[in-house]
């Protein structure tokens, strides 16, 4: 038995290019471009590899897309099961302008999902329950309901198996409603599912809270852009400031954070401890372009720099 299974409903193949400066009209001549298999489950599942973590990938895939998606994970030794789908796996096309550091990211819906195609996934899941951690990471595919979330909680719950949630609308407020282990959303998130302005720590510790009180999740994890993230659960508040790295990209990141604090929780590490492991892992993805993601020795580098404030 595997002990942590991502999955992962529209992945992408992601495609990173450059250019000098991105303006409209005109075309626009870009740099050699890099491709990474991509998609929230897949990004959470390269980094707990590199970790060491007994960790396995469950994925939808379809077309020449989605093939090319699946030798790039196997290029890097990743467990995964790849769930067939008749549509073309997406891309997400991505532009570093080189003038600025910005990162222009275009994503594409995804392919539309038959519901034999999502009902197999719900059934494999349910048949290859994780011993200690099931992540579910990114949006819905077209055609999958937005119950679908909510329904493998439930049944992740019934058999003792946590939930490590990271998506958005409406497939995250039905998930909610179950009820999660850790539940990780941005400040923007966060504003949208509370409809809150959050306009200080105070605010977002007390909105963290509410989510906790009413049961709709254990462990809530803020990130907050470029002034770190905070950490709540119903005994504990931490907040760390992001550590002075030279960035590279911002893709990743949230991925790797939720990576970095799954592999430290499924350890048995403590709170603050599998804080400290996502914040490092989250820094550590910024190193290097395109969806590269964080590595492990940039990780435990990068954690003694880290500073965790009880709040």
């Amino acid at each position: 038995m595997t002990d942590i299974l991502t999955l992962t409903l529209n992945p992408a193949l992601d495609v990173l290019t450059t250019i000098d400066t991105v303006s409209d009209t005109h075309k626009m001549r870009c740099g050699p471009t890099l491709k990474h298999p991509g998609g929230g489950g897949v990004n959470v599942a390269r980094v707990l590899h590199r970790l060491g973590a007994n960790c396995v990938a469950v994925y939808l895939a379809g077309g020449v897309t989605g093939e090319r998606h699946h030798q790039l994970m196997r290029a890097e030794k990743v467990r995964c099961h790849v769930m067939p789908m008749a549509e073309e796996t997406r891309e997400s096309f991505s532009v570093h302008e080189l003038s600025s550091g910005h990162d222009f990211r275009f994503v594409l819906p995804g392919p539309q999902v038959s519901a034999a195609e999502y009902e197999a996934c719900f059934d494999h899941v349910a048949q290859h329950l994780p011993k200690h951690m099931l992540v579910i990471s990114g949006g819905l595919a077209p055609g999958i309901p937005n119950d679908f979330y909510a329904r493998l909680s439930a049944l992740a719950k019934q058999h003792g198996v946590r939930v490590v949630l990271d998506t958005n609308g409406p497939a995250l407020t039905e998930a909610l409603k179950v009820g999660v282990y850790v539940f990780k959303p941005s400040l923007h998130e966060l504003r949208d599912l509370t409809g809150q302005d959050l306009p200080d720590l105070d605010s977002q510790v007390a909105a963290a809270q509410q989510l906790i009180h009413s049961g709709q999740a254990e462990i809530v994890a803020v990130s907050l852009g470029a002034e770190g993230a905070l950490v709540v659960s119903a005994t504990e508040q931490w907040r760390a400031r992001s550590i002075n790295v030279e960035v590279k990209t911002t893709i990743g990141a949230g991925d790797s954070f939720v990576a970095g604090m799954v592999w430290s929780l499924a350890r048995g590490d403590s709170l603050v401890k599998a804080f400290q492991y996502g914040m490092a892992s989250g820094a550590a993805a910024l190193l290097a372009p395109g969806t590269s993601l964080s590595q492990a020795a940039d990780v435990h580098y990068l954690l003694p720099q880290l500073v965790v404030q009880a709040l």
